[in-house]
């Protein structure tokens, strides 16, 4: 055994191992990749007393070292030690649900069989011990021969015992080759035997979850409440967030941007960082708030226990488009990125359904297209009251959230009924019981997700702000005689000389149907970076032509826009072709790199994206020319 002991985490889904396994690593975890099947492992250090450490590998959930899909092959090479890059792990720590146990188990004795020092995990015994029910573990080290270690990941309740366990896997009693040879007889009767014995059964069910699974799982209340879910939930993304988004945007445009200017000499310095770096990025950060509300909304009611009776509910629609359950968990991942949602296809058995549910998760709303959308719903749609209770922004989120799950399913359905025609895998999913979420692991699940998109704001957003800057900054001729220097019209003019602008006229022919500017299509190919840079693409344009002593925000200087004619260069039917843009198109060269990195092949990004942007043109246009001959 090596000095430092490598120790394998493996459980079913839901049983709380990637709880545990923050708790015993804290930060120190890192994530890494299997060369060649592309499949992500997480390692962490766990410090389990003085001078005393452990590396433990957190592998992919399963029910069964029968593997269906790669990440389950993966899990099983790592036990057999046919994985170089790991190498056979020193001990196995089984992680088990102590409320399921009667399902567990023989996925427990599969692991046992293999040889292995194995230690057994028990969590959520606190829920097992309110339902009347124990585990008599005395018992159960006897009959497996194995040690046992109840725990309470969430609380901290058993991890002291728990890390004196794991210090020694070489001590580790392994089972007995009769208890070996009755597993591998039939693993299911000695799973059943095992549970008579050593589990007394709750006596109390619990009447919550029952009852409200009577109505959330109800083929009719089910998809009604479904949808109530979904329309609050975006109700609260602008009520909640329009105030602490105004304050936002006054400290970022007036405060900092007014004290920089004071700070700094004019001249192209004052220029870089106003106009260059905080109108940039700074237009972006605005968005922080219903950033964060979406992500806690989502964390919320995963941590409750909604999303897997969500997936329940939307199984029969999935089975239409000719996908599965598992197919629903890589897309609802793709909710929050495109980039972990294709990532978690490889839990897909089919390679069929695999690459099918690649090429539709970007039309899922990742959290990136919200900065866009809510700068164009705030400037363009009114705050209007519908039915007295709904507000009409918020309604036009959810039809844009919905319209893109729905093209999502429209594109998967055909084609599986298509190129990608095949059979589907039996998928079973468990439903966990309802939870109270823990205010800290919501905290941290938040600021996980709100430390990633900060990050793009400090890296790709600021490098594609700071060569913007550049692009709109020069050439800068002298404006015609005519012209007083540094008016609005003289700046404008000038502005309209730059490389920028040069770039977004030769591609108005593309564009022009779609009712966009020159501003606009370079906005849209800055976004390729990443989508959120179409915001801080307009910001800097607006931060060049703006008036220093009349501050106003984005979405108010999209309103005030007047062409030539004194019309309005901006309509509301042009917000709802971009709208709809980005709801299609696949503007972002992460998800494309992922693609690439799992079909490992450019024909297929490169297929996305292309029937990405068409599908994007024809319904922008349908949309644009619509709404113009409706007078919107």
């Amino acid at each position: 055994m090596s000095e430092v002991p490598r120790i394998a985490l493996v459980g079913s889904p839901n049983a709380g191992k990637t709880t545990l396994f923050n708790a015993l690593t804290g930060r120190r975890a890192r994530v890494g990749n299997y060369p060649g099947v592309t499949v992500d492992h997480v390692e962490g250090d766990a410090q389990l007393g003085p001078e005393r450490w452990a590396t433990l590998i957190d592998l992919p959930g399963l029910y069964s070292l029968e593997p269906l899909s790669l990440d389950e092959e993966v899990t099983l090479q790592v036990l057999d030690g046919e994985m170089e890059q790991v190498g056979r792990p020193d001990g196995v720590a089984v992680v088990l649900d102590a409320t399921t146990l009667a399902r567990s188990l023989p996925l427990l004795g599969e692991i046992i069989a293999r040889g292995l020092p194995t230690l057994l995990i028990l969590t959520m015994v606190d829920e097992l011990k309110a339902r009347h029910g124990a585990v008599k573990v005395p018992i159960l080290k006897r009959l497996l021969g194995i040690p046992v270690v109840g725990v309470v990941g969430t609380s901290g309740l058993g991890l002291d015992d728990l890390r004196q366990e794991l210090q020694e896997p070489s001590g580790w009693r392994r089972a007995s080759a009769e208890t070996r040879a009755a597993i591998e007889e039939d693993r299911w009767s000695w799973g059943d035997r095992l549970y008579e014995e050593a589990v007394t059964p709750p006596t109390e069910q619990d009447r919550w979850t029952t009852r409200a699974d009577d109505v959330l799982l109800h083929p009719v209340w089910g998809l009604l409440v479904f949808v109530l879910v979904m329309t609050v939930f975006f109700q609260i993304i602008f009520a909640g967030a329009a105030p602490l988004q105004d304050g936002l945007e006054w400290l970022v445009v007036e405060g900092l941007g007014g004290l920089v200017r004071q700070a700094l000499p004019g001249g192209w310095v004052e220029s870089l960082v106003v106009d260059g770096v905080i109108a940039g990025v700074g237009g972006v950060l605005v968005f922080v708030p219903q950033i964060v509300l979406i992500l806690i909304m989502i964390n919320v009611l995963e941590g409750i226990g909604y999303m897997s009776r969500a997936a329940f509910l939307i199984d029969r629609v999935m089975g239409w488009a000719g996908l599965e359950g598992r197919c629903f968990v890589a897309l609802l991942s793709s909710y929050a990125c495109a980039v972990p949602g294709i990532m978690a296809t490889r839990t897909i058995p089919d390679p069929r359904s695999r690459l099918a549910t690649i090429l539709v998760a970007p039309f899922m709303t990742c959290s990136a297209r919200l900065p866009v959308y809510a700068l164009l719903i705030a400037a363009f749609v009114p705050a209007t009251t519908v039915f007295g209770v709904f507000n009409l922004q918020g309604l036009t989120l959810l039809g844009l959230y919905i319209l893109g799950s729905g093209a999502a399913l429209l594109a998967a359905a055909l084609f599986k009924r298509g190129m990608l025609r095949g059979r589907t895998y039996p998928f079973y999913m468990e439903l966990p019981p309802y939870r109270v979420p823990r205010v800290k692991v919501i905290a941290a699940q938040v600021w996980r997700g709100l430390k990633a998109f900060l990050r793009k704001a400090g890296t790709v957003i600021l490098a594609a702000s700071l060569a913007l800057w550049v692009l709109l900054s020069f050439p800068s001729p002298d404006p015609p005689p005519e012209m007083i220097p540094d008016t609005p019209a003289a700046v404008s003019w000038q502005l309209e000389q730059s490389y920028a602008a040069q770039v977004g006229k030769a591609v108005e022919p593309v564009f022009e149907p779609l009712g966009y500017d020159w501003k606009i299509n370079v906005g849209l190919i800055a976004s390729l970076a990443a989508r959120e840079v179409v915001v801080s693409t307009l910001s800097q344009i607006y931060a060049f032509t703006g008036d220093e002593e009349d501050v106003k925000g984005l979405a108010e200087r999209l309103r005030d826009e007047r062409g030539p004619d004194g019309e309005p260069v901006y309509t509301l039917a042009v917000a709802l072709s971009l709208m709809v843009f980005f709801v299609f198109s696949l503007q972002c060269v992460s998800t494309l790199a992922v693609i690439r990195r799992e079909t490992h092949s450019w024909r297929w990004p490169a297929f996305a994206f292309a029937y990405m942007f068409a599908v994007a043109w024809v319904a922008s246009f349908i949309t644009y020319q619509l709404a113009t001959w409706l007078g919107a």
